[in-house]
């Protein structure tokens, strides 16, 4: 059931990296790879597609996989996916957090996030599983954005679960029928929801939720910043905490949330003011776009925020563009 989709023994050992990064850059979520080490480099993987999830078995030399922000934007399969090695190590990079995973510990990554995972390996080549999830199979994603890049244990409860059945996928050859396919691939989207459900409801410790929640907050609310509904009360709701205690977290930073996101929004639309592209656009659907509703308030707080009325920050602007003529 499981098929090779690619194999570095097919090319001629100089081509093999680039062989690897060319199959991951045209992939349906591409990344790119460097090499980590001196010796031949070798991979293989092996896929198997369930409909609701994806199951892919990697055997690669140390590397380095990266998504940086133009590949994100040139494609986005929207998508959520759980790694752990099983044999080597690995460290993936995420939001501002860290998971450093050896044998049987995962962790979940998001598809539309910039994303680093360092592969490892001793005398033989690492060996990891990965499988992936559309977004919009999963029950929660602001608790799974919550958890992004922590390590999670992958040898216990519902961690255990999930990395059993993803191994047996990956190991049972020709036993399974064709109707087995959307039940297996449905069960992997059920123990992936259940991780995360687990972890994400557990409250952090308060010596360490600051550092995990921070991050994940901040990403919520720039993906938000246009929405006129985004508030205190909206964000807390969204990651689970009461209000107060989202008001801690920024207090600790120096900061008040309120004030924070007003001036994100306040310098989003100072840009779009000052783009000559969009000088025709209505100084008020501006204002709108980035929270704004009330065009009095966001007059008030523009000026408060850079001595100016909107409008004349928008002249002045126009008035110093490159190609501009008075």
């Amino acid at each position: 059931m499981i098929q090779t989709v690619f194999s570095s023994d097919e090319f001629a050992p100089d081509r093999r990296l680039a062989a690897f990064d060319d199959f991951q850059v045209t992939s349906a979520h591409p990344m790119r790879v460097v090499d980590d080490g001196p010796r031949a480099f070798q991979a293989t993987v092996r896929a198997l597609d369930l409909g609701a999830a994806d199951v892919v078995e990697l055997t690669c030399s140390a590397a380095e996989v990266r998504r940086p922000p133009p590949l994100i934007r040139a494609c986005d399969p929207e998508l959520y996916a759980v790694v752990f090695p099983l044999r080597g190590r690995i460290v993936v990079d995420q939001a501002g957090r860290r998971a450093e995973l050896d044998e049987r510990e995962l962790a979940v990554y998001d598809s539309g996030r910039p994303l680093r995972v360092r592969i490892t390996a001793g005398e033989r080549p690492a060996r990891l599983v990965r499988a992936q999830v559309a977004r919009t199979l999963v029950s929660h994603p602001e608790r799974a954005d919550r958890i992004v890049a922590v390590p999670l244990s992958g040898r216990s409860g519902v961690g255990a679960l999930l990395t059993e059945f993803l191994v047996r996928l990956t190991t049972d050859a020709g036993t399974y029928r064709p109707a087995d396919v959307p039940r297996l691939g449905g069960i992997t989207v059920d123990l992936l929801n259940a991780l995360i459900a687990h972890h994400a409801d557990a409250e952090p410790p308060d010596d360490s939720s600051p550092r995990a929640l921070l991050p994940s907050i901040k990403e919520y609310v720039w993906r938000h910043l246009h929405d006129p509904g985004l508030s205190p009360r909206s964000i807390a709701a969204a990651h689970h905490i009461s209000v107060s205690y989202l008001h801690r977290l920024f207090q600790s930073q120096g900061m008040a949330v309120g004030a924070w996101i007003r001036g994100l929004r306040l310098e989003r639309a100072r840009r779009d003011l000052g783009d000559p592209a969009l000088d025709a656009v209505p100084i008020r659907r501006i204002a709108t776009r980035w929270g704004f509703n009330d065009h009095a308030t966001f007059t008030r707080a523009f000026r408060a925020a850079y001595g100016m009325a909107p409008s004349d920050h928008r002249r002045r602007a126009l008035e110093s563009a490159p190609g501009r003529t008075s």
